[in-house]
């Protein structure tokens, strides 16, 4: 993949993540599941675009290492699937592989 490409989904994923903070800190009462599910979609393709690449960009790195600690103590309540997906994303851009496996079982699971 080009290295643009690449460029231009990390810097769409940093605008998605300036959009979630934003939202996380305007509205305490409503919990911004739109803005991260948006955050969260543009980052997977980021990771899966440069799963065999040994850097990445570094400001979607710092955005996404400890998203599941950062969301707990961003707010009292966060709701559960958006901490799996945090977490399931973390294991996506770092480890390169998806926990979630949705029609790929191993067998016998």
């Amino acid at each position: 993949m080009a290295r643009p490409e690449k460029d231009r989904l990390a810097a769409e994923a940093m605008e998605r993540w300036v959009d979630f903070q934003d939202a996380l800190s305007s509205d305490k009462r409503k919990y911004p599941i739109q803005q991260f599910k948006a955050f969260w979609a543009v980052t997977k393709r980021y990771a899966e675009l440069t799963r065999s690449d040994a850097l990445i960009h570094r400001s979607l790195a710092g955005a996404v290492n400890g998203l599941v600690d950062f969301l707990e103590v961003e707010r009292k309540r966060v709701p559960g699937p958006v901490l799996r997906e945090a977490e399931r994303l973390e294991c996506i851009l770092f480890s390169g592989y998806d926990p979630h496996f949705e029609g790929d079982e191993p067998p016998g699971l």
